[in-house]
């Protein structure tokens, strides 16, 4: 009796080990799947739901790595973004309100847009501080699952739904690094704009609103614009940040 009573404890935590195994290899590749769900417009609720049940716990353990974060969590944010705005485009309309108010729940917890930015994706930074001062007030899910280090090229990888923001892209983690300096490269040489004549470039508004994040303005021409040449490598511009279209624009995808 005593035997057989062992041999059924030690079934039934094979089976949890299992279980956890399962969610452990799953999470990034249901962010994926999720961001597919909304490209091609495919069914997403099944996906959704096991992403709000998640244990938080094994969540965090399977992200256990800069690389790992980014990728889960630019892949929901965009995909949430994209699903959310196709089904209820006047929410835009009130862009204050549609970033900071609760919408997506992850591992248990309902969390808004700028959650997701600015305390997880740039790691507790305040969002109205230019990207210099951290959040003063953190709990213990963001401090679970947050980025260790600011990575600037993330704000050319994250799409809020608006035609200047950087087109979409299903990010993968073995891939990641590659992914997002050819997403950098792209979007600043889309979106920059050099003047040699007046020594000035023209260039995103992100640059300014996350300064920060780049290592402030030289920074941002000594390791962004230059690197991904977007302006000449002798240069030395003042810049000038264009203005930013929040007009809706959405199903901007490519392939990276």
């Amino acid at each position: 009796m005593i035997i057989n009573l062992l041999l059924i404890l030690v079934s039934l935590m094979n089976v949890k080990n299992e279980l956890n195994a399962s969610v452990d290899n799953n999470a990034l590749d249901l962010s994926v799947q999720l961001l597919e769900a909304a490209r091609h417009d495919r069914p997403h609720e099944a996906i959704q739901q096991e992403l709000a049940t998640i244990d938080l716990k094994a969540l965090s353990e399977q992200l256990n790595t800069d690389t790992k974060k980014k990728t889960f969590w630019i892949n929901v944010y965009n995909a949430n973004i994209q699903l959310l705005l196709s089904d209820n485009p006047e929410l835009f309309e009130d862009r204050g309100k549609f970033f900071s108010t609760p919408r997506v729940t992850i591992a248990g917890k309902a969390l808004s847009f700028d959650d997701m930015e600015h305390g997880i994706i740039r790691g507790s930074q305040s969002k109205l501080a230019l990207g210099f001062l951290p959040k003063l007030f953190v709990d213990s899910y963001e401090k679970k699952l947050r980025v260790s280090k600011r990575d600037g090229r993330i704000h050319f990888a994250l799409n809020c739904g608006a035609k200047s923001c950087p087109p979409v892209a299903i990010y993968k983690a073995d891939q990641l690094d590659r992914q997002l300096d050819e997403s950098s490269r792209r979007y600043l040489n889309e979106t920059t704009t050099f003047e040699a004549a007046e020594n000035k470039a023209y260039v995103t508004a992100l640059f300014s609103w996350f300064r920060g994040d780049f290592g402030g303005l030289d920074g941002a021409k000594e390791d962004y614009l230059k690197k991904y040449d977007a302006i000449p490598p002798d240069s030395n511009p003042t810049l000038s940040f264009k203005d930013y279209d929040w007009t809706l624009d959405l199903g901007n995808y490519i392939d990276l």
